[in-house]
């Protein structure tokens, strides 16, 4: 998982998913009190933008928290391979919800681009919106480090709608500015459908990106590097390794892969040899699952035959 957000230095055992998405609820309802009280005072419609927003952050921690603890379940008779695929539909969820809040935010801001209004109580109502960032950004920043110890999607967006709701408010507080400026009432309609646009694109994204995660996208490429020099450790002219395939699901990653060996070998060098591989590529990528088919040399595994896909 990678991004460029700063860290911050706070111990692994407190940047646990659960424990962050329950600071992101209490983040949520303090932040909606503050935006929506700026709302109130300013009669901003830009400001309203951002306070809907903040009911999605609400929203979105919430369901974020219920599938990760889904997720942390332990394998079972109906889930063998685990739920750690409950994150994608945590990421999905909230971009559906991004979306969703993108398009009630044009639907308003047009009306008062047709028929703008006067701003008041310009003041307060920049300030509690800045309070309300300045906790946003923090959060987004102790998530993103949460995401990246415990490789988790969930928390990786909720830090990344975190963050788009910083630059919301950032671009909000200058419109309201340049308003208070110019005296020119319709750039706050105009700032609110930009802020609406940009959270669109972001929504679409995590949409996008959960959908991959379900339909067993490949690991990325800086993890299949690390699985090829590992492999490369004890490929020599007597071993040779074929046909890697690999997926991420939520917070595991697995690789599947034939090992070719000497037929002359007994059954128990050969699963030595295979457990050493194996914990080589666990030990080199956290959360990977290795799963290796053992073969003689000249024999080759022939895939998709028409037989098979019938």
């Amino acid at each position: 998982m990678v991004h460029n957000a700063p860290m911050l230095a706070i111990p692994k055992r407190f940047l646990t998913p659960q424990r962050l998405l329950r600071v992101s609820i209490l983040v949520a309802v303090v932040t909606i009190t503050l935006k929506t009280l700026a709302w109130v005072i300013t009669d901003s419609v830009g400001l309203l933008s951002d306070a809907m927003e903040s009911f999605v952050n609400l929203a979105s921690a919430i369901f974020a928290l219920l599938m990760v603890t889904i997720a942390a379940r332990p394998a079972d008779a109906e889930h063998p391979y685990g739920h750690h695929k409950a994150e994608y539909f945590s990421s999905g969820f909230e971009g559906i919800l991004i979306i969703a809040a993108a398009a009630g935010i044009i639907w308003a801001a047009g009306h008062r681009l047709v028929d703008p209004q006067p701003l008041t109580a310009i003041g307060w109502g920049l300030t509690l919106s800045v309070i309300s960032s300045a906790l946003n950004g923090l959060l987004a920043m102790a998530m993103f480090e949460g995401a990246a110890a415990h490789r988790s999607i969930a928390l990786e967006a909720d830090a990344r709608h975190l963050v788009t709701d910083v630059w919301t408010s950032v671009g909000v507080v200058l419109g309201i500015g340049l308003v208070a400026l110019t005296g020119w009432l319709w750039l706050d309609a105009v700032v609110a459908i930009g802020v609406a646009l940009n959270i669109l694109r972001e929504g679409a994204r995590l949409v996008w990106r959960s959908s991959q995660g379900l339909m067993d996208e490949a690991v990325e490429p800086d993890v299949l590097a690390q699985i090829h020099a590992t492999l490369q450790e004890f490929d020599h002219h007597t071993i040779r390794f074929d046909h890697i395939s690999t997926r991420r699901s939520g917070q595991r990653r697995f690789v599947d892969l034939h090992m070719h060996m000497p037929a002359s070998w007994t059954l128990g060098r050969a699963a030595a040899l295979r457990t050493s591989v194996e914990q080589a590529l666990m030990s080199a990528v956290p959360g990977l699952r290795a799963t290796i088919q053992l073969l003689p040399s000249d024999v080759e595994a022939h895939f998709n035959d028409p037989k098979d896909l019938i």
